[in-house]
């Protein structure tokens, strides 16, 4: 340890500024992947034409980009280590999300068009060749945002088991993780009306600035983190009592010495990448991912969408803005989930797994609400928004327990790899509902589909929900059936 560190027994707490720097780094992430979700809907779709399909095809791809960066994303962090791991992340995803704004030009130079007036006023077959050639821009773009956010998660989840105990890691990932929640929350209301702004001061059709100002927030975190981060042995910020009791894991007083030297042999343990995926722990996570991401991926995604196909509020309107506001303002609810599973740990002395999937049993409850959002609907259309609310409160609950069993079951040496597997197999989900969701919303509001007393697109988003409320429980069951207790995985 640096002979810098305060020797005072009182102790410091600068694992919590590190986990402030996570929850800032998840708010930057969660805000860039929204930019486009908040803005193609009134900005983008006129002017290159999109359907929800073309939205749906987008949104997609980035979400299978984002699947199997994150299968190589958590061995490169492993590799590289959590400080240039994560800032080679950012850095790549900050640059995807200033790209965006680049594609409205690229579209034009490729098809020889002068300006987005040209663009918006274009019908016919000049309309689809539009509509086509933007598509493939904004793909681009979001493979390089997608390869680039694919390494949030399994760095702050290693930084997490750096500095935090065990039994406490659920509730700092529950804090970081609730900077998904505060970017989706700041999203509704910063973006459409930057885009709005720009838009009406003749700077582009105002979404490419909106991209470029949040974008730009990924570097600003990038110096902030180079000055800050070390590891917490060699870090003068941390003093000895706060190490000990960051190390108290591995100085467990009721450990023999031979106990402790082989706690600490396992945390430094190798398993090899394809190794990782014999065990039945790793497929537990795999599992417990592929069953829920979508679901949140699908809220995020579709919310704003859903609030102006439904009730036929834009983007930049006071009410949609206050509907989203709201929306996300409840899942803040889920910073404590991650406590719960501390407090049935202390009560009950169940050890950490048990705890998180005696939590995570009643997180997967909570989104049977969904069933009720679109009946509820037509009695007003807050019902929807604050059930589905509650199921991104459960969800977000859900996420940081399940990041914290890869913790509970894994070498720290190896966590960000399962994390990435498991956000590989989010990444599929989220690529199947999206893509799936684009379809079947075209599909419906084309035949006026009906499904359960709902006709048109309120029919596609009812078959959805239905979809989305019954896949914890569902995820949950699988998991425990695969690793039905705690167990270590045997490296």
């Amino acid at each position: 340890m640096s002979t810098s560190q305060s020797s005072t027994g009182k102790m410091t707490n600068f694992r919590w500024i590190i986990c402030a720097m996570l929850f800032f780094a998840t708010t930057v992430n969660y805000l860039d992947r929204q930019v486009l979700s908040l803005t193609w809907k009134d900005f983008i779709a006129p002017e290159f034409h999109w359907t929800d399909s073309n939205y749906g095809d987008i949104a997609a791809i980035f979400s299978l980009v984002y699947a199997i960066a994150n299968l190589f994303a958590g061995r490169f962090i492993d590799w590289m280590g959590t400080k240039k791991g994560y800032l080679w992340a950012i850095a790549v995803w900050s640059l995807g999300a200033c790209m965006h704004a680049l594609c409205g030009w690229a579209t034009e130079q490729t098809l020889g068009i002068h300006n987005a007036g040209e663009m918006i006023s274009a019908t016919g077959a000049v309309a689809s060749t539009i509509a086509i050639t933007s598509v493939y821009y904004f793909i681009a773009a979001r493979i390089v945002l997608g390869i680039g956010e694919a390494g949030n998660f399994p760095a702050a989840i290693k930084v997490t088991a750096e500095y935090f105990p065990k039994k406490d890691r659920a509730y700092s990932t529950s804090i970081f993780n609730a900077g998904a929640t505060i970017g989706a929350l700041a999203a509704p209301v910063t973006i459409p009306t930057l885009a709005r702004y720009f838009q009406n001061i003749g700077i582009g059709n105002g979404w490419e600035m909106a991209f470029v100002v949040i974008g730009g927030l990924g570097f600003i975190w990038m110096g902030c983190w180079m000055f800050l981060y070390k590891k917490p042995a060699a870090n003068p910020r941390v003093n000895t009592a706060e190490l000990e009791y960051i190390e108290q894991d591995n100085n467990d007083e009721n450990q023999t010495t031979e106990q402790q030297a082989s706690a600490n042999e396992f945390d430094n343990k190798k398993i090899p990448f394809w190794t990782c995926f014999k065990y039945p722990q790793t497929w537990a996570v795999f599992i417990g991912k592929f069953m829920t991401d979508g679901v949140w991926w699908f809220f995020l995604f579709w919310a704003p969408a859903y609030i102006s196909d439904v009730y036929g509020f834009a983007s930049d309107t006071g009410t949609a803005q206050l509907l989203i506001f709201v929306l996300y303002a409840i899942t803040m609810l889920s910073i404590y989930g991650g406590k719960l599973p501390t407090i049935i740990i202390n009560k009950t002395g169940k050890d950490p797994y048990a705890a998180r999937m005696q939590a995570m049993f009643i997180f997967a409850l909570f989104p049977l609400l969904a069933l009720f959002a679109q009946p509820l609907g037509n009695y007003s259309y807050w019902y929807p928004i604050i059930i589905i609310g509650i199921a991104g409160a459960a969800h977000q609950s859900w996420s940081a327990n399940i990041y914290s069993v890869v913790g509970d079951m894994f070498p720290k040496s190896t966590i960000a790899t399962i994390v990435g597997i498991g956000g590989m197999a989010g990444g599929i989900s989220s690529f199947l509902i999206n893509m799936g969701s684009g379809r079947l919303f075209d599909y419906a509001a084309q035949t006026n589909m009906k499904f359960m007393g709902f006709e048109g697109k309120p029919a596609g988003y009812f078959i959805i929900f239905c979809i989305c409320a019954v896949a914890y429980l569902l995820g949950w069951i699988i998991m425990k059936i695969l690793v039905p207790k705690y167990k270590p995985v045997d490296a």
